[in-house]
């Protein structure tokens, strides 16, 4: 039988009997943590037992404790279900379900003190499949869906399409719950470019032309709009973005936001190429070739070629990244100005483009990581910020020395997904070194999900990583760890990571998904139910615009069929006539091991076309002509195949 619910999560039952009911001291000792009221919670495992005649069964959690759950006459469950699907009762199965060994669920309940370990009784149920083992989320289209399902629902919010023209000039920053709008109004450069991001996966994965022509739409109106070039430099900046106020239109140079105020914050100008980036592999547009290539010739201008790596900001009057105008952003660098060149665009420049400056640009990124980052003498987290010489910098702003848990994935992530275009033993140690001790300290055992920002050290007295401000769990951080989990696994084929994506996968799916509203929660409370409050109840914001929730969507499609289920997906593309060099098309989904996966198949507007390199993964067009539509089968690879090939 499993232990009852009180002492692990509250505490020891036997130091509350230091004092009274009420907690108060004693001449034994302080005040203790027995709990004599009644709370809800959130508890995620496996099923390890079912007692029918009790009506209650016991569940394992990640971290292999053990509790007694108790059934009523009032709980119900549901499975899993995807954005633009219906709710799907479970009630009626409850018995069948629980009756099964390893069964994964989540039960919300209440703790009701009785006794010495307290009774917890589930008020409602969450299964992620029908079975274990089986995961809704690992279905083929589930990924599909859910972003074609996200955005449609920006494009209805931001365009009102489909039932009026897409216009850029109605774009908003902020939305609002349900996706309404209000007053005057800041367009930021990046929430547009990585909403376009988003709308360029959801396209090369449907084919469907709205999301096509609001990437290029957008695109073109980032570049009106948003985009200084400098002559004298031969260089594109970025604006901040567009402040409207009736009918005033105020470009802003630099940052509104309240970290790099009167600056300008390299993140900003990597992920003004975000979308375009995308929108250049789907279509090899030749204009956004050029600025992009013109912008990256600003980080190469702000790279410290001394001391190695990026600097974070630069003032705007001087362009200098150590003008003392920076303050406490002066000669600094960090993950975002060092990391963030590789998913926000640099990866899908070097899959459209294969051209080896790009290749060395990763390269150099990660090499730089491997190099400064760790910090496992003094803490399981990566160090994230830094001075010119690489010294820890633990006194800036709200992060002092306090980690991320999102970035200390992504780097997983991303030095894995880097290690399949150029394998270093320190790039796959370090990952592994991320893998294994971020669900420790980064993850909740007990309730499932990720948390967002926690001490990099233990407190003497304490046996947890504590919140910088809250225990609250932030979409993008979930992203980052079921990527980081899927590709692990899909690459080097170990069931621990395996356990984690699908745990991961399974919290995201269960808990951030808006069924009302559309599209997904910024945050959601420990125990996963949604936050609604300030600015994290809105779906638009500066730190939300469509991009992590499809990314997400995009690679989990790829990394689930292409690398952990094993079935084919179909790629879409539409380039221009005679717009990438030499007619070649590049169609690899992501970077994965080389042979890994191949094109099996490909249509040129839906005609069947054979001029393809299938382990090459690109597509030979024809020359001139009319813009067409490429859509390539991409399949995984087996021995056979590769022999064949």
């Amino acid at each position: 039988m499993g232990t009852g619910i009180a002492p692990a999560i509250v505490g020891s039952a036997d130091a509350s009997r230091a004092g009274d009911s009420r907690g108060e001291a004693s001449s034994q000792g302080t005040p203790g943590m027995r709990v004599e009221f009644t709370f809800s919670d959130t508890i995620a495992g496996y099923v390890s037992s079912y007692n029918s005649r009790e009506n209650s069964f016991t569940l394992r959690t990640s971290d292999d404790r053990e509790f007694t759950v108790y059934l009523n006459s009032n709980t119900y469950a549901r499975y899993g279900y995807n954005l633009s699907e219906s709710y799907q009762d479970a009630t009626s199965s409850i018995p069948t379900l629980l009756a099964l060994a390893r069964q994964f669920v989540y039960v919300y309940g209440t703790f009701y003190p009785a006794g010495d370990a307290g009774r917890f009784e589930a008020q409602w149920l969450v299964f992620p499949g029908h079975g274990p083992g089986v995961y809704r989320h690992e279905e083929p289209d589930w990924w599909i869906n859910q972003s074609r399902s996200i955005g449609r629902s920006y494009l209805k919010w931001q365009f009102n399409h489909p039932g009026t023209p897409i216009d850029y000039a109605n774009y908003r920053t902020m939305l609002h719950l349900a996706g309404a709008k209000k007053g005057d109004f800041l367009q930021e450069t990046d929430t547009i470019s990585r909403m376009i991001y988003g709308l360029s996966t959801a396209y090369m994965m449907t084919g469907e032309d709205a999301f096509l022509d609001a990437c290029e739409i957008g695109s073109k109106y980032l570049r009106d709009k948003m985009r200084f070039y400098d002559q004298e430099e031969d260089v594109v900046y970025w604006y901040h973005g567009i402040k409207i106020e009736g009918e005033k239109e105020t470009k802003l140079l630099t940052s509104e936001f309240g970290d790099d105020y009167y600056s300008i914050p390299m993140y900003e100008q990597i992920y003004a190429l975000a979308g375009l980036t995308m929108t250049y592999r789907l279509t090899g547009d030749p204009a956004i070739r050029w600025d992009i290539d013109k912008t990256m010739k600003i980080f190469e201008k702000f790279k410290d070629n001394e001391g190695g790596g990026y600097f974070s900001h630069i003032d705007p009057i001087n362009l200098d990244p150590r003008d003392e105008s920076l303050g406490h952003n002066r000669a600094r660098k960090n993950w975002n100005s060092v990391g963030d060149h590789a998913p926000a665009y640099l990866v899908n420049l070097y899959l459209a483009t294969g051209e080896k400056e790009h290749a060395e640009f990763l390269e150099y990124t990660f090499d730089t990581i491997a190099k400064y980052f760790p910090d496992y003498d003094n803490s399981p987290f990566v160090q994230e910020k830094f001075n010119e010489d690489w010294s820890h910098d633990q006194s800036w702003g709200w992060q002092q020395n306090r980690a991320v848990v999102g970035h200390n994935l992504k780097i997983a992530w991303n030095l894995i997904r880097m290690d399949s275009l150029t394998h270093k033993p320190e790039y796959v140690e370090l990952a592994r070194k991320i893998a294994e001790l971020m669900p420790e300290a980064g993850s909740d055992r007990q309730r499932g999900g990720w948390y967002d920002v926690v001490e990099r050290v233990i407190k003497p007295d304490g046996k947890h990583h504590r919140f910088a401000w809250h225990d609250r769990k932030a979409w993008w951080q979930q992203e980052q760890a079921i990527l980081a989990y899927m590709i692990l696994h899909g690459v080097l084929r170990d069931e621990f990571y395996l356990r984690m994506a699908r745990e991961s996968a399974s919290f995201y799916n269960a808990f951030f998904l808006d069924h009302d509203d559309g599209g997904v929660y910024f945050n959601t409370l420990a125990n996963g139910l949604p936050y609604l409050l300030g600015t994290e109840r809105l779906k638009g914001s500066h730190s939300m615009s469509a991009y992590h929730s499809m990314e997400l969507c995009f690679l989990s499609a790829i990394y689930t069929n292409l690398l952990i289920t094993k079935q084919p997906m179909f790629l879409y593309f539409k380039p221009y006539p005679d717009s990438f060099p030499n007619n070649i098309l590049r169609v690899s989904p992501d970077i994965l091991p080389q042979g890994s996966i191949f094109i099996e198949k490909c249509w040129i507007d839906g005609q069947e076309h054979q001029d393809f390199d299938a382990f090459g993964l690109t597509v030979q067009l024809p020359s001139g002509g009319e813009r067409r539509q490429v859509k390539v089968q991409i399949s995984p690879a087996s021995w056979l195949d590769k022999k064949a090939g």
